[in-house]
């Protein structure tokens, strides 16, 4: 990729990012949305994002919590199936380096609030997954486990042998997010010496409030539009994250 691509001002932030990530060794990082629109999953607040559609007479931000899901299950899953999985969608960029970081033994984890499941795919290992995966699958009464297929072939509500519902393993609005997980997201963030937050809006909380446990040496930001963090971010990106992944590719030494 030519330097050119990019002004003077980001190319002098690009660089203080590789020289951050390059002396290391404890990154701690956290994904958003932003992270996989570069492979065709739309974010949830942009002026084409999940929140500008709408199932009949209901918001999309209506439709996916718990409240919904008990007692409009159909409506939910039409939604759900149509516009919050993406089964075919492939790593970017962006998924590809923080899994050759992660395998330089430079990443501790990657703590995301996405629910495609790209960060396994691209093959890292270390990830907390605050809200949940689509590709996991549990019946409400036996507990049973269900493909993420079994529930996109299903019509209308899967349903168990048993007769329960099936319900994605996705953290709804009105559902507390895994203690543990937020347990160990907050240890990671915590003990890093870098801490990259990437695609995130940081609007949502309680991962928002993950930006307070970081008490490294240097926070990066990297996200299209600014964020309430970017005074206290010691480097800002406002780039396309494919892009910055990209050029950081090509010019780490690792």
């Amino acid at each position: 990729m030519h330097d050119n691509v990019f002004d003077d001002k980001t190319l002098s932030a690009l660089n203080r990012l590789k020289n951050a990530i390059e002396k290391s060794t404890r990154i701690a990082v956290l994904t958003g949305a932003g992270v996989s629109v570069p492979s065709g999953i739309p974010d949830f607040r942009s002026a084409t994002g999940l929140y500008s559609t709408s199932v009949g007479k209901y918001r999309a931000e209506d439709v996916i919590s718990h409240d919904f899901f008990m007692t409009h299950p159909d409506d939910f899953y039409a939604f759900y199936k149509n516009k919050m999985c993406y089964p075919s969608a492939n790593p970017n960029a962006m998924h590809s380096l923080l899994a050759r970081l992660e395998k330089a033994g430079k990443i501790s984890a990657i703590v995301t609030q996405n629910i495609d499941g790209l960060h396994q795919k691209a093959g890292s290992e270390r990830v907390l997954e605050l809200h949940g995966s689509i590709w996991r699958n549990r019946c409400e009464r036996c507990g049973k486990a269900f493909s993420l297929d079994y529930v996109l072939q299903s019509k209308g509500t899967p349903h168990c042998d048993c007769g329960g519902i099936i319900k994605p393993d996705v953290v709804l609005y009105g559902e507390n997010l895994d203690g543990k997980v937020l347990r160990d997201s907050v240890r990671a963030i915590s003990s890093a010496d870098l801490f990259m937050v990437i695609g995130t809006s940081l609007v949502v909380y309680p991962a928002a409030g993950l930006v307070d446990y970081f008490y490294g040496d240097e926070i990066a930001l990297i996200n299209k539009s600014a964020t309430h963090i970017d005074s206290r971010a010691d480097i800002v990106l406002n780039e396309d994250c494919a892009l910055v992944a990209k050029w950081l590719d090509e010019n780490l030494n690792l």
